[in-house]
């Protein structure tokens, strides 16, 4: 009898510690949130071990769950849905069937999932472009770019970009009825990522003449210099994107070699040759008073300059937006940007809305006190959040007033 309630206590002690996680006070079905954070916890740890004993590859482990999240592309009454290519990178196609006055606005969205898991035809996306293509009778243009640690960096970038580019030309926009002045990219987290690399590279493209109306970042990475910001402090193991995945996350997009994953762990990665770049991520010239609280800004401590010679990728702007120029950011199209207070990458998404109001680019930031990351992606099955129907009718609810 001893021995049975020994177990009994024992697996007690251990389904409470997957499941128990304090939670903020402000936000809301807090239990859900808790299951949903234990969940992926469970699955990050299980990838752990696969990983460690040469079973599978962390991200392979991760990736189960956009293999358990995948639908087939389906059409509805509202918008026919297809899989095809466009420059030869898969995307999923969101055509309206409602009748139109005139040309059509259109979205190209790049998902997120720190450039390494992730699917166009996961539920959570599919649900969120559909919902795009049928409140704003839009065509939308849902990216499936390669992902590490397959390919490394710049080809996500350039999957998403070369999409980008095709579908600007006059002649694609007029086969599906686009305006060519109503058109925004668009994504989230990594895609976030992508949506703000690929605009600024439009900008000095002379081969592109299109321009883009709008782009809209949600919760975006954006800045690989430093991964100490007081977000990164604060939010260290808040809900779904713990601070040591979101490093892994950047550590892959670059290269599987452990050792800038390390670097970037303790924050001492970047050369000091390219010292002139904190600048652009100094958080005490870029934050709210309400976000610095009571943190201190503290010089970088610089790494080696072997780490940037191999991997030059954490430098570029394409990799990192934040790092391009005030000069660069100028000209850039109106923008939304969504930020979450319980989110690593929160600041992020302040500072470039702070920069880019600085370069004169009209900007609407939302920030969401009530959320973390990833928050819009829960608005459908089991882990429908109410967070999630917000977040997504702002973002929706702004393309409509913008684009």
């Amino acid at each position: 009898m001893g021995a049975k309630l020994l177990c009994l206590f024992l697996a007690s002690a251990l389904v409470a510690y997957y499941i128990y996680t304090p939670i903020p006070e402000d936000f809301e079905e807090r239990w859900k949130v808790m299951l949903i954070t234990a969940s992926f916890r469970a699955v990050g740890h299980l990838a752990e071990v696969a990983d460690q004993l040469g079973l599978m590859h962390y991200m392979e482990v991760l990736m189960l769950i956009t293999a358990a999240e995948y639908v087939a592309p389906t059409s509805d009454e509202n918008v026919t849905v297809t899989d095809t290519e466009f420059s030869n990178v898969a995307v999923r196609l969101y055509l309206p069937r409602r009748a139109s006055d005139g040309l059509r606005r259109a979205v190209v969205y790049f998902h997120g999932g720190g450039w390494c898991v992730g699917q166009a035809g996961m539920k959570s996306y599919d649900h969120l472009t559909r919902w795009t293509s049928n409140r704003l009778n839009a065509v939308v243009v849902s990216v499936n770019y390669r992902l590490a640690p397959k390919y490394h960096f710049p080809v996500q970038f350039e999957d998403v970009y070369s999409v980008m580019k095709f579908f600007l030309q006059s002649s694609v926009l007029s086969q599906y009825g686009v305006d060519p002045g109503r058109v925004c990219v668009a994504g989230d987290s990594a895609g976030g990522n992508l949506a703000a690399a690929v605009a600024q590279q439009l900008l000095k493209d002379p081969e592109v003449e299109t321009k883009l109306k709008a782009q809209a970042l949600v919760y975006p990475a954006l800045q690989t210099l430093d991964l100490n910001l007081p977000s990164y402090q604060e939010n260290e193991n808040k809900p779904i994107l713990p601070k040591s995945l979101m490093i892994r996350f950047w550590s892959e997009y670059f290269t599987s070699d452990s050792s800038l994953g390390e670097a970037m762990a303790s924050n001492r990665h970047v050369p000091v040759e390219a010292s002139h770049l904190f600048q652009f991520v100094n958080w005490s010239n870029w934050l709210p008073e309400e976000l610095k609280k009571d943190h201190v800004y503290t010089s970088p401590a610089y790494g080696s300059s072997e780490l940037a010679q191999k991997y030059p990728g954490f430098l570029d702007p394409r990799a990192a937006p934040l790092l391009a120029s005030d000069a660069q950011l100028r000209g850039l199209p109106l923008t939304y940007v969504l930020t979450c207070k319980h989110d690593v990458l929160r600041d992020d998404g302040v500072m470039y809305a702070g920069r880019l109001r600085a370069a004169g680019v009209p900007v609407t930031h939302d920030h969401a006190k009530d959320a973390f990351h990833g928050a819009m992606s829960f608005v459908s099955g089991p882990a429908e959040l109410a967070v999630g129907h917000r977040l997504l009718n702002r973002y929706i609810e702004w393309l409509n007033e913008n684009l």
